[in-house]
């Protein structure tokens, strides 16, 4: 097995030790938590959670806006030997009782309001519930670094995936340590950066914005924001070095007007949640050239897999890049060997930043999470992405799309990336979704749903009429579906199974 980070892994409580006493960590609203103070504060609330009696590994659910109590949960309750489980706080009762029934949740902390909407039976039996407040301002005696092993579980995170209910990821206290170290060091994060935390702190790479920062011995402002501006003052007033944003966001941020006083900190982009379109790509650049584009490919099972080297973007702006560090990033055939180059198989990640399945979920684990393949340099368990996906001669990764979203019309599988691409390459729209509905000739046709810009009727006429140069006659659209604004998901990305259900409707 290749060597690990030349630092330890450690459990996760430990990212509070690797800031300098007097050094900002975690930028509140009205107030500011020095390294000292995070390391403080993890320690008293880690004290407060075992004075609740709670049997090891019990979970412990959070239900709040991003603040001090989601932002500094994820090393206390590590520290207290419990399981984390966060929720989003954008979920309504029903998601919610759903997950703390699937997770076993024994302890949930939670907005008064948030505990309000719940309903009898929506809380597991034996399971109690705190306002926030409560736990913030508990009175205990604080508590020691976790003696937990590094392969122990540390979280839950709930993704929803394409279908069926939320499920449970298991992640282990040496997932989360090597996510962070690894994102700092491809990233170059060093104590001077600051990160604005945008995505939901439930988020994969949510929590990430936080961690990552905090090994580097950097610090975070939490935000959640009303509009996009909110994001851009937030980014002025704290004087920003890192943003990452899911790409609806990003589409509406490089549409606004932003003063200099915005730009002028930014040192580094990421992306998260779905790839970033070649016009997005160049609008990013444009706006921001003094700053690092990173976009990067993940999945919640492995983390992050792949990231472009910000030198690489002008030349390849539609390249995954390469593995992260610690991750094996494999293209695999259908008969299971490594694909050639330039030959579409499915993305294998493998190595130790991948999770230890779903939980209490056997038959959805053994379908995605499956042995390595035989060349694999690591072995063990690798996640099987069911993303396809390509490899260039020089080792460039490229999305072609997901297994279970291809479209399949008379007898074409069609991506619908590839449609949404050329779709946007118009400049006609903002943004684009192309799914597949059942027709009874074709077995699915074509749809498309596009965000208009302002001048929604030239775009009526003259975005079909390109379609049919640019793309083939299979690829052709049945029906185009024009609004003003595309749902969104708990998570900002653009809702695609809410669209889909809708058309079938």
């Amino acid at each position: 097995m290749p060597a690990l980070p030349s630092s330890p892994i450690r459990t996760l409580d430990q990212l509070a030790l690797r800031g300098r006493d007097g050094d900002p960590a975690l930028v509140l609203r009205d107030s500011t938590l020095s390294f000292k103070d995070l390391r403080d504060r993890v320690a008293t609330l880690a004290g407060w959670l075992a004075s609740l009696d709670l049997a090891a590994g019990a979970r412990v659910a959070t239900w709040a806006a991003k603040g001090e109590l989601t932002s500094l949960m994820p090393l206390a309750a590590a520290r207290a030997g419990l399981v984390h489980v966060p929720i989003n706080p954008l979920l309504k009762r029903t998601q919610v009782a759903h997950i703390l029934a699937d997770s076993g949740t024994a302890l949930l902390i939670a907005s008064k309001a948030r505990l309000a909407s719940l309903e009898p039976g929506d809380l597991p039996e034996r399971c109690d519930a705190f306002e926030e407040s409560a736990a913030i301002a508990g009175h205990a005696a604080p508590i020691d670094q976790s003696e937990a092993e590094p392969e122990d579980l540390a979280a839950i995170l709930y993704t929803s995936g394409s279908t069926g209910r939320p499920k449970g990821v298991m992640l282990t206290h040496a997932n989360m340590w090597l996510g962070a170290v690894s994102v700092a060091e491809y990233l170059g994060l060093g104590r001077d950066d600051r990160a604005l935390a945008v995505l939901p702190l439930s988020f994969d790479y949510g929590q990430s914005q936080l961690l990552s920062h905090w090994y580097a011995g950097g610090s975070a402002v939490p935000l959640d924001y009303l509009t996009p501006r909110d994001v851009i003052k937030a980014i002025a007033r704290h004087g920003v070095t890192t943003l990452a944003a899911v790409p609806p966001l990003w589409v509406q941020l490089v549409e606004l007007n932003w003063p200099d006083e915005a730009i002028r900190p930014l040192r580094r982009l990421t992306n998260s949640g779905g790839a970033l379109t070649l016009d997005l790509v160049r609008a990013l650049r444009s706006r921001f050239p003094q700053a690092r584009l990173f976009p990067m490919y993940g999945l919640t099972e492995a983390f992050r897999s792949t990231y472009l080297d910000p030198d690489l973007v002008d030349a390849f702006p539609t390249s995954m890049g390469k593995a992260i560090p610690h991750a094996e990033v494999l293209v695999v055939a259908d008969d299971g060997t490594i694909a050639a180059d330039d030959t579409e198989g499915e993305l294998v990640h493998c190595g130790p930043l991948v999770a230890q399945g779903y939980w209490k979920d056997p038959e959805r684990t053994a379908e995605r999470f499956r042995p390595a393949p035989a060349s694999s340099r690591y072995g063990g368990m690798a996640v099987w992405s069911g993303d396809r996906v390509r490899r260039a001669p020089d080792g460039l990764l490229y999305f072609v799309g997901r297994r279970d979203a291809m479209i399949k019309s008379a007898g074409n599988r069609i991506s619908p990336q590839e449609i949404e691409e050329a779709v946007l390459a118009t400049g006609l729209v903002s943004e684009a979704v192309a799914l597949g509905v059942k027709d009874e000739r074709l077995g699915q046709a074509v749809h498309l749903i596009v965000r208009v810009k302002a001048d929604s009727s030239q775009a009526m006429k003259d975005l079909p009429r390109i379609l049919m140069q640019e793309l083939p006659n299979f690829m052709q659209p049945r029906q185009i579906h024009w609004r003003q604004a595309l749902p969104l998901s708990a998570n900002g990305k653009i809702d695609r199974v809410a669209l889909a259900e809708e058309l079938a409707a």
